[in-house]
């Protein structure tokens, strides 16, 4: 299905939604899509939810989901103007196309399923629904995202979801599998598995996936418009928002922590020297020795070289690998970081300077493959560029995210929110009191409860048998629990928290 059919299909769906929520008539469905989505709840809510740490954290100003996404919307669009410019019509159209506002709709949506505490706040609510609720796909911050957009969000009375077009659908499946099915035979158990595909630490099924079991009959029908598409592929649209989000993630949060003194040149700069210095004595040391080497100065940055060797060997290059090194140490470990930020206007255009030009860079090397590796999208960076993106992402992780403190910090966190789910869970099974829970909560409980109904009845194999009613009330609350959580901001995560523990907290605050 080329571009024209599938714009047929986009406006067959339009048409069927007369009212075009303030839209100018002619608007294409595309543009609606993304009005659709601006204007929705769930994406004001990102401005109040952590993307690494909390504003309250730092004295600096650091990016929220929301900037983030801004951010990612607008090199996503870069990127998809160089590529319509660059690359053959005929080609992409056979691959399904490239429309510039899909692209735009695709990263607007990309982050809202994003939980109170971003990624920590992921990892809790996925432990707590497989443990607690025996909710086999747990949380997956995509799947929620793709759960909000076809099912949780609300357009007006007696709509679900937000009726968007099966181009801006499928765009935003990142890993088009769900954890334990669809497709079949399950990527988690390919002889090759795609990026996201391998069987995560926590049980069986991918480690990164786009739909929920009650979900996957959305994504198979978003799937239905690029039958030119081979399982497990993203469209290219989606391939370009996924590119866009790792350039974004990869410059502004050490934009972030730069500018507010967390990022310190020392460290950093030994970390560096010390890899290029001991190149090829680090090399030599077997694996358990390197791992043993601990925070040592050059260890993490050879634990980074054998990982991407051993994981993206279709990609990586040693001489690559050593001159990205090289580079990010000159540019930025040199240029930027060796000068601590003082809130000068010459500190602000020397770290704008240098995401500026890095990002112009890496859209400038992004290309269109038409027969990419299983582990590459059909949009990928030269791998020059593609080594950069990785020792930029490395300085963030190892400098930031492995902090004792920040780890203490969210430790807490993860607490908020065992608490809030477990005091919510405690409530809905008091008979005498549940009916005045939160009303969202319920009907999100009662939506979940009738999804796991209709897939006992028309797919009970994807519920692993697990099809008595009491198991179904049990994962329908599961889930609408967890629906809701993972739909709250920071604070109301801990005012909510505070609240059901009997701590003090502001009662009359508004609308819950």
């Amino acid at each position: 299905m080329g571009t024209d059919s599938r714009q047929a299909r986009a406006r067959a769906e339009q048409a069927e939604q007369p009212v075009r929520d303030g839209a100018p008539t002619g608007t294409s469905p595309y543009r609606t899509d993304l009005e659709r989505i601006r204007f929705a709840p769930s994406f004001s809510r990102l401005a109040e939810v952590t993307q690494v740490v909390a504003s309250a954290a730092t004295a600096g100003v650091v990016h929220n989901r929301l900037t983030h996404t801004i951010k990612v919307t607008a090199v996503a669009r870069a990127l998809a103007e160089r590529l319509v410019r660059s690359e053959p019509a005929e080609l992409l159209r056979e691959l399904g196309g490239l429309d510039q506002v899909v692209v735009q709709a695709a990263a607007s949506a990309h982050d809202l399923g994003h939980p109170p505490f971003g990624h920590l706040g992921e990892r809790v609510l996925d432990r707590l629904a497989r443990q607690r609720f025996g909710l086999h796909d747990g949380f997956e911050g995509n799947a929620q995202t793709y759960r909000i957009i076809t099912e949780l969000e609300v357009r007006g009375p007696g709509e679900e979801g937000l009726n968007l077009t099966a181009a801006v659908r499928a765009a935003v499946l990142k890993y088009p599998w769900g954890r334990l099915d669809v497709p079949d035979p399950h990527p988690s158990g390919w002889p090759e598995t795609p990026r996201g595909a391998r069987v995560g630490i926590d049980g069986p099924g991918s480690a990164k996936f786009s739909a929920y079991v009650i979900d996957l009959p959305e994504l198979i029908a978003a799937r239905a418009a690029f039958p030119m598409l081979g399982p497990g592929r993203q469209t290219v649209e989606c391939s370009v928002m996924d590119l866009a989000d790792d350039i974004a993630y990869s410059l502004h949060d050490l934009e972030d922590f730069h500018r507010s003194g967390v990022l310190q040149f020392s460290p950093v700069s030994a970390e560096f020297r010390a890899w290029a210095a001991d190149r090829k004595t680090l090399a030599g040391l077997e694996s358990e020795a390197v791992q043993q080497l601990d925070r040592k100065p050059g260890a993490g940055l050879e634990r980074l070289r054998r990982r991407l060797r051993d994981r993206d060997g279709w990609i990586f290059d040693e001489e690559l690998f050593a001159g990205a090194v090289a580079r990010v140490g000159d540019e930025f470990v040199d240029g930027v970081l060796d000068r601590p930020y003082d809130g000068s206007m010459a500190a602000d255009r020397t770290i704008s300077g240098f995401t500026g030009r890095w990002i112009d860079e890496f859209i400038a090397a992004a290309r269109l493959d038409p027969a990419p590796k299983i582990r590459a999208g059909w949009v990928e960076p030269t791998p020059e560029a593609w080594h950069r993106v990785q020792v930029l992402k490395f300085v963030h992780a190892y400098f930031i995210l492995e902090r004792p403190d920040l780890a203490m910090f969210q430790r807490g966190q993860a607490e908020i929110l065992s608490r809030l789910v477990a005091a919510l869970d405690d409530w809905l099974s008091d008979r005498l009191d549940a009916g005045r829970a939160p009303r969202r909560l319920l009907d999100l409980v009662r939506v979940a409860t009738l999804a796991y109904r209709r897939m006992a009845e028309e797919r009970p194999d994807w519920l692993g048998g697990r099809t008595g009613d009491g198991e179904l009330a049990r994962m329908g609350r599961g889930r609408g629990i967890i629906d809701y959580v993972s739909g709250l901001t920071d604070e109301q995560a801990v005012a909510f928290s505070s609240r059901l523990s009997g701590g003090n907290s502001i009662l009359w605050s508004g609308a819950v």
